[in-house]
């Protein structure tokens, strides 16, 4: 089964490639095809994911997985949430959007300082079906960036239990506890069951 990924994201591109190995099913880049860029304007994550991948899907002919994922910090009543990514405006970098979170926190205490990564992932096959998967980790929000691994907010998110952020963190000791890792590994049990 060919699946192609509804994103541009060249890291994320290469976690989902890495987590996603061992299974009978071979993953297009969405740069192999050109589809116009899909805008994330539903309300949660499974809306804007499930929105990405029937787009994609329609695209491209084949089936899609798109997630939508992001950072929702308790002091902030769940922000950034599903603005994770445009946090500091349209077309903000990774570097801005922690800024604006780290002042958003500054006078946080560090025990009020509670957050979760929060993926869902949508499978949108060419007969229509739609599946979705959903996969946390809790943690913690530093109070400065700590590494120079990974993407977006993982330098400043400590995973609960552990005292170094994602972003000092080796990929594959990442991938054993991300968000991400939980929802694909619900992925990857579906499609062993499909293909």
């Amino acid at each position: 089964m060919d699946i192609v990924l509804a994103t541009r994201n060249a890291k994320k591109i290469e976690e989902i490639r890495r987590m996603m190995s061992g299974i009978r099913v071979n993953i297009l880049s969405l740069a192999d095809f050109d589809c116009p860029d899909v805008q994330e304007d539903a309300d949660t994550f499974e809306g804007n994911a499930i929105k990405k991948a029937v787009a994609i899907s329609k695209c491209t002919g084949h089936a899609a997985v798109s997630d939508d994922s992001g950072l929702e910090v308790d002091a902030l009543g769940g922000l950034p949430g599903i603005y994770s990514a445009r946090y500091a405006g349209d077309g903000a970098d990774d570097a801005s959007n922690v800024r604006k979170l780290l002042a958003a926190m500054q006078n946080v205490p560090n025990e009020s300082r509670g957050a979760r990564f929060v993926c869902c992932i949508a499978l949108a096959l060419t007969d229509g079906s739609i599946y979705t998967f959903e996969g946390e980790v809790k943690g913690s929000i530093a109070l400065n960036p700590e590494g120079s691994s990974g993407f977006g907010y993982d330098p400043v998110f400590y995973p609960a239990g552990h005292g170094i952020t994602f972003a000092r963190m080796d990929a594959g000791q990442k991938d054993s506890m991300s968000h991400r890792r939980a929802a694909l590994e619900k992925l990857k049990a579906h499609l062993k069951k499909i293909t």
